[in-house]
């Protein structure tokens, strides 16, 4: 019988476009001063962990949260495109609010996680979750009886968490999916069970986080 890999799964640091509630997709947006400290203050948190292998998307804004990661650790890091966020096609670039203004009829089936619907040029939620999922049980796979840190995005993290607590596609998100916060699963042959979502005690020990 095959061993568990234990998974910690981190989002990317906190970007301008995070902030300013504008969707990035697949757009390449780089990390903002706080993000930069949330990867360091992540990355000194998992300094003493036990990690056969870091893997994150190939976009910068979750590449340089894993290199923060990888160096703490002393663990190889890997690019991985199959951790990319969600592409969001014409609604990349956008906020939610003037997707409303101006397609308020795809703005609804967005609202109402229709799984069959994508902005043009995008994903749809069965695409991302495929992806996702795939790309995380293969590389689980590698690593039996070990431990690996995946750096992606919000979706990634979304798309985990549904896998993990048997939650489908369409059910309303109520749970967290912070910046920079570390998540913990375990991945067996039956699948991914949660260990600890959304821990931020790392930034609760420092006064001066950039604002």
């Amino acid at each position: 019988m095959q061993q568990a890999t234990r998974i910690i799964a981190i989002r990317h640091g906190e970007t301008d476009w995070n902030r300013a509630l504008r969707m990035q997709g697949h757009l390449d947006i780089a990390l903002n001063l706080r993000g930069l400290w949330q990867a360091q203050a992540t990355a000194r948190a998992l300094a003493g962990e036990d990690v056969a292998a870091v893997y994150s998307s190939d976009l910068q804004r979750a590449s340089a949260t894993a290199r923060a990661i990888a160096a703490a650790c002393c663990a190889p890091l890997h690019l991985e495109e199959g951790l990319r966020e969600r592409h969001l096609g014409s609604f990349q670039g956008w906020t939610f609010d003037e997707v409303q203004a101006h397609h308020p009829d795809q703005a609804l089936r967005w609202r109402q996680r229709d799984i069959t619907f994508a902005p043009a040029g995008g994903e749809t939620l069965v695409q991302i979750s495929h992806r996702i999922l795939t790309t995380a049980a293969r590389l689980a796979a590698r690593h039996p009886g070990e431990q690996i840190v995946l750096v992606g995005h919000g979706g990634m993290l979304d798309m985990l968490y549904r896998s993990a607590m048997r939650l489908d596609l369409q059910t309303p998100r109520s749970w967290p999916l912070e910046n920079a916060a570390i998540n913990r699963l375990l991945h067996t042959a039956s699948g991914l069970t949660l260990t600890a979502w959304a821990d931020t005690f790392h930034f609760d020990q420092i006064e001066d986080i950039p604002r």
